[in-house]
């Protein structure tokens, strides 16, 4: 059985940085989770953050990719640098891909971490900007593919794809 690795906060976890959750009730889910096939991760909790923090976004305008390479920092909106605790645990959340042989990831979309087709641009105004965050960056570069909870039907299909191939 393929394995799925899923931001907490989409379980409804409360792990957000204002100690909120982002619960889907997507019957993808759903089913995923009746399965067992859910491994759960929030990278920043995983890292030592605390609940609730301050919210943070990559400066500048740069891309999780960036941070990974130290060209970029992740920064909170009173200006504290905790890029390294977000590649200590985006680095944690690969190390899970691995130990279970992980090839897909659902996680949480705008998140300085989680984000896969936008983040936010590091001005604290709202502004999305289409980068990943720095645990998707990294799981992408192992060759994990990283969908959004609004790709959860594409991503049942490209599940269902992975098993017929083993």
């Amino acid at each position: 059985m393929q394995y799925v690795l899923i931001s907490a906060c989409l379980l409804g976890r409360p792990v957000r940085y204002n100690g909120s959750g982002a619960a889907s009730d997507h019957p993808v889910l759903a089913a995923w989770n009746k399965e067992g096939r859910l491994i759960v991760v929030c990278p920043e909790v995983a890292a030592g953050l605390p609940i609730p923090r301050p919210p943070a976004e990559i400066a500048a305008a740069r891309s999780g990719w960036q941070v990974l390479q130290g060209e970029a920092q992740v920064l909170e909106s009173n200006g504290q640098d905790v890029s390294q605790a977000f590649v200590s645990g985006a680095r944690q959340a690969l190390a899970m891909v691995k130990a279970k042989n992980i090839q897909i990831a659902i996680l949480k979309e705008g998140s300085p971490s989680c984000g896969s087709s936008y983040i936010y641009d590091g001005s604290f105004t709202g502004t999305k900007h289409p980068q990943a965050g720095v645990t998707t960056a990294l799981l992408q570069d192992a060759g994990i593919r990283v969908f959004s909870e609004a790709e959860l039907d594409e991503a049942a299909a490209y599940l269902k794809c992975l098993e017929v191939v083993e």
